[in-house]
């Protein structure tokens, strides 16, 4: 992470003798938001898990985006709204509407056919595509710790995926095509929100403006969750109710801390520890032991990450 200082430093005679806070601090809460959100995002395949069986994709995605839309104008009001310029309110509304829409429909229906290991795999394509795309059109470069340490930790996933599949029978290609869709939708959302939060756009302000477009963009399904409210156990309710406040309100505010912190690339790389993560809290929670190769792919996605977040030591300068 960013190295540390004994005490804050100043700029050069250009900077009017400004203080530059010491980063070590900066780090740590980047550190910690991404952990927040790694936790949360892998919790998420829980909450999934006991409320997908009684909400179909669209029902169980609006109420989810509906309880996160409310709890990031709480946050948003208690941290303060400063909207975006209004050239990007279109741009906004766009990456809204992908993210928290059709994301969310894409993955939800695609884990209706597909099992969860082939679902995984395909999604997890995106931190890759971000790596790519992110070097090219954002500039970001492709560091060599990030071009090593993506491809490992999705080989872990691979391996998870490979020992999590739950059905059967032969591969369904609209849900393949449903999750490759999922993967492009994170792949490109990621990358215009890094472009809008480089252009000056709030972190905080912009998820909730993004949670309420896509919420909109949901209501098409209000009939149907309105027939799986009527019919749905409380405890599938709640973890709906859970998926809106944690993995979405919380967790995506985190992440766009994160995002806007670091590059494209290495925050979409980090989102490769949730399988490992996932595969833990199904373990603790659900009695759903892993194999032991699932062992070894978060062993892999934990290390693949850690690589990914390695700096490279700058050279040395030639003495006069």
């Amino acid at each position: 992470m960013a190295e540390t200082t004994a005490g804050p430093k100043r700029e050069p005679a250009d900077g009017a003798g400004a203080l530059v806070p010491p980063p070590r601090r900066n780090g740590a809460l980047v550190l910690t938001a991404a952990v927040v959100t790694v936790v949360l995002w892998a919790s998420a395949f829980i909450g999934i898990r006991g409320a997908g069986p009684h909400f179909d994709p669209g029902a169980l995605a609006l109420l989810r985006m509906a309880v996160g839309t409310v709890a990031l104008t709480v946050i948003a009001l208690r941290r303060g709204i400063r909207l975006p310029p209004r050239r990007h309110w279109l741009l906004v509304a766009v990456w809204g509407v992908g993210w928290f829409c059709v994301y969310n429909l894409a993955l939800n229906a695609a884990e209706h056919t597909l099992d969860a290991g082939t679902a995984a795999m395909v999604v997890n394509l995106a931190p890759l595509m971000v790596v790519v795309f992110s070097g090219l059109f954002l500039r970001e470069g492709f560091p060599k710790p990030l071009l090593i340490g993506a491809p490992i930790a999705f080989g872990g996933v691979v391996l998870i995926g490979l020992n999590s599949s739950t059905k059967s029978g032969a591969l369904d290609i609209a849900g393949l095509l449903l999750a490759l869709l999922a993967a492009v939708m994170y792949a490109g959302c990621t990358l215009l929100q890094k472009h809008l939060l480089s252009q000056g756009s709030d972190a905080t302000t912009l998820t909730w403006l993004g949670a309420a477009a896509g919420t909109v963009a949901l209501l098409p399904w209000s009939g149907s969750l309105v027939g799986a409210l009527e019919t749905a156990p409380l405890d599938a309710t709640l973890w709906v109710v859970y998926l809106g406040i944690f993995p979405t309100a919380i967790a995506f505010t985190t992440w766009a801390y994160v995002l806007q912190r670091s590059t494209a690339g290495q925050t979409s790389a980090t989102t490769y520890v949730v399988p490992a993560i996932a595969i833990l809290l199904s373990w603790l929670i659900l009695g759903e032991v892993p194999t032991p190769l699932m062992f070894v792919g978060g062993a892999l996605c934990l290390l693949g990450v850690l690589v990914t977040r390695l700096r490279r030591r700058p050279p040395a300068q030639a003495r006069p």
